[in-house]
């Protein structure tokens, strides 16, 4: 009983690693394509700042959402639940994290301000960390 639980808490840091892994780099994907082909750059310095302002920014929210992730991931392990397809789980949230970002930087009409944002990312973080658990029950024997 005891290593099931060490399990399932190996399983959620591996988990919230993988998930701030695919959130930093779908980031940095809009970084640069926002850097590229969405904004103006007067000088090459002005390029360089731009990308390496939204890089860390984003990189920072990967983090936070990654945090989100392992104290989710945490409650459900104390709840009984564990986490299955971990890696699929890390890729839905960049995906998400793409998808969102790159709408708002292609169709600026729809960019919310930072605290929507925010929230949104923590709750499809949260939503995609509990959709991904199961009961850790006892396997049934085999008939």
């Amino acid at each position: 009983m005891a290593s099931d639980s060490g399990d399932r808490g190996r399983i959620v840091i591996g988990y919230a690693a993988w998930a701030t892994i695919c959130a930093a780099v779908a980031g940095v994907v809009i970084s640069l394509i926002h850097t590229f082909f969405f904004s103006y750059h007067a000088t090459g310095a002005g390029l360089w700042r731009t990308l390496l302002e939204d890089a860390v920014r984003t990189v920072a929210i990967a983090a936070g959402q990654g945090a989100v992730a392992l104290v989710t991931g945490s409650i459900l392990a104390r709840l009984g639940r564990a986490l299955h397809a971990t890696f699929l789980l890390g890729l839905l949230v960049g995906l998400f994290d793409f998808v969102m970002n790159f709408l708002q930087v292609a169709v600026p009409r729809i960019e919310l301000a930072w605290v929507p944002d925010l929230i949104i990312l923590t709750g499809v973080t949260i939503v995609i960390t509990v959709a991904g658990s199961r009961s850790a029950a006892a396997p049934s024997a085999p008939p």
